[in-house]
């Protein structure tokens, strides 16, 4: 029984987030292996946003308790922090540093020792073939080089976990799968968990170990790709999905859209 605890990297329980009335994640619960790709599939304003800022100790949970690698982040944000990297929707780089100073800079930030630094640095601009490219200003990068510059900038500090939000998205389908196979690299090499969420179907089946499909802030269900076609008697994830929640994710990301725009403007009012 113990073993099967302390392979939990993250534990999820009754986990709620309100914004007024507005109830942007509904009593969820779920846990995440140590070693797994885990994919959090749902469509905009679905709750995985929040439910990711509330992981990482961004958004301080309405309800629920959360466990990362062992360590509540309510009693032990700085122990939580170190155990994670993370890669935001929206860029978060210096485009006025050079990709090794961005680098740099982070490792900085989190205690990354002197003489660790340089051999880390080298390590993962090499792994996620930037190294060539260590002096050049980031604002000459394009959108695929920036994304696999943040995967490297968030693992300087050999996190157990990594948070990836909508990782891929605004991005063509070839640079995609380059992110993809960073990131399987990362996963492989390093031993990490990546805990990602997208909207992409064909990401969340080719690349994950275990779907949580997310929808109006409720876990719907959870299993892999195979199981969850077993139970609903379909051939592909996206009839799975539209069996589950009665819509197409493309159907719904319009309006949600539209409802996290509002969302936002009351949140800043």
């Amino acid at each position: 029984m113990d073993n099967k605890k302390e392979d939990i990297i993250i534990d999820v329980e009754n986990l709620s987030k309100k914004f007024g009335d507005f109830i942007a994640v509904n009593n969820i619960s779920f846990k995440v292996k140590h070693g797994e790709m885990f994919a959090f599939l749902g469509p905009n304003g679905a709750g995985k946003t929040t439910t990711i800022k509330m992981l990482t100790t961004l958004l301080n949970p309405t309800g629920g308790s959360i466990r990362l690698n062992g360590f509540d982040p309510s009693e032990s944000k700085d122990k939580a922090r170190h155990s994670f990297g993370i890669v935001f929707q929206d860029p978060s780089l210096d485009d006025e540093l050079t990709a090794y100073e961005n680098m740099e800079f982070h490792s900085v930030l989190y205690n990354v020792p002197k003489e660790v630094r340089k051999k880390r640095i080298q390590y993962l601009l090499k792994l996620v073939e930037l190294w060539d490219r260590k002096d050049n200003l980031v604002k000459t990068f394009s959108g695929g080089m920036k994304r696999r510059l943040e995967m490297a900038r968030g693992l300087i500090h050999h996190p157990r976990i990594l948070f990836l939000d909508e990782p891929t998205l605004g991005l063509d389908p070839q640079t995609r799968n380059h992110i993809w196979k960073y990131i399987k690299q990362l996963n492989r090499k390093e031993g990490m968990t990546v805990f990602f969420t997208t909207h992409y179907m064909d990401e969340a089946e080719r690349v994950s170990d275990n779907i949580a499909i997310i929808d109006h802030g409720k876990i719907i269900k959870q299993g892999n790709s195979k199981y969850l076609k077993k139970i609903t008697r379909t051939k592909s994830l996206e009839d799975a999905f539209l069996k589950l929640t009665g819509h197409s994710i493309r159907e719904e990301d319009a309006s949600s859209i539209d409802m996290l725009r509002s969302h936002r403007r009351w949140r800043h009012h």
